[in-house]
């Protein structure tokens, strides 16, 4: 065996390794949420465990509606302005931007990206909920709105970064040729360019609904974190992250069951959330 082949070899098993390693822990991971979740679910029942709307552990009340509507209001908070926002810069700086502005920016968002979440969370609780009861007086600030707009800040790196690769990888001469029939500089980027990167960007868009989600520690400093159902974005809640964090260290039996079955709902939302993702992606690759 020469030694350009048992290099080739060795590369082979070192990536095969890498693979499986990630294969292994993706298993572990799913074992061990459905080995001690769905026993404390069937126990406490899937109806009232997904439909109660009261968590009192010490009452031996279990329901996490409260969280998962907590969630599910947080993230449609934060993609409403994330998704937006991120587009357009994306676009910005992929055909509209100076090649000086350009070297400006490009940094800017990738110290975005690389700010811890505590610290975003200090911004929300220093700058957000003091802007939110300067402008509704009656409340106490920490909200779903708080949340939201914070967490609508924290997905930008992601959106933007994975976006602007997708129309930086669509070819040149789609462009040029919507340039040589006629089109102007805006119809050829947003009627050639962002339908060619169509795929790309929702790929963005799935990893940064997968951010808002999973996001704990920001989102527990500014919401409030009561277990309770919001009746409004002015009104205080607590997320799934947040309710196994906030309890996961003191809690045990099935109070610790309960939490893990919080994880196994969660671990399901992300699932059903990509699983749309590759049909929504299958669909443009057929169109």
């Amino acid at each position: 065996m020469g030694a350009g082949r048992l290099k080739e070899t060795v590369a082979q098993a070192v990536f095969a390794g890498a693979a499986c390693v990630c294969i292994l822990a993706v298993v572990l991971i799913c074992l061990f949420l459905l080995v001690n979740g769905i026993p404390a679910i069937a126990e406490i029942g899937p109806l009232e465990f997904l439909s109660g709307t009261s968590w009192r552990p010490a009452n031996g009340l279990y329901g996490i509606a409260p969280m998962i509507i907590g969630s599910l209001y947080v993230t449609a908070g934060a993609l409403v302005l994330g998704v937006p926002l991120g587009l357009t810069t994306a676009l910005y700086l992929a055909r509209f931007a100076s090649a000086r502005v350009l070297r400006l920016l490009r940094p800017a968002m990738e110290l975005l990206a690389g700010i811890p979440s505590v610290v975003f969370g200090f911004f929300g609780l220093m700058l957000i909920i003091p802007a939110i009861r300067g402008a509704f007086p009656d409340v106490q600030g920490m909200s779903v709105l708080a949340a939201s707009l914070l967490l609508g800040i924290m997905i930008l790196p992601t959106i933007i970064t994975v976006a602007l690769a997708s129309l930086e990888a669509v070819p040149e001469s789609y462009y040029e040729g919507g340039l040589a029939l006629g089109a102007s500089h805006e119809r050829c980027v947003f009627r050639l360019l962002v339908p060619a990167a169509a795929s790309g960007i929702m790929a963005g868009i799935i990893l940064g609904v997968g951010r808002a989600v999973g996001e704990t520690m920001a989102v527990i400093m500014v919401i409030g974190n009561q277990p309770r159902i919001p009746s409004g974005i002015l009104e205080g809640a607590r997320t799934l992250t947040g309710n196994i964090v906030l309890e996961m260290g003191y809690a045990a039996d099935l109070h610790r069951g309960a939490l893990i079955g919080t994880a196994v709902v969660l671990f399901v939302f992300i699932l059903l959330i990509n699983f749309l993702f590759s049909l929504l992606t299958r669909k443009k690759v057929h169109a």
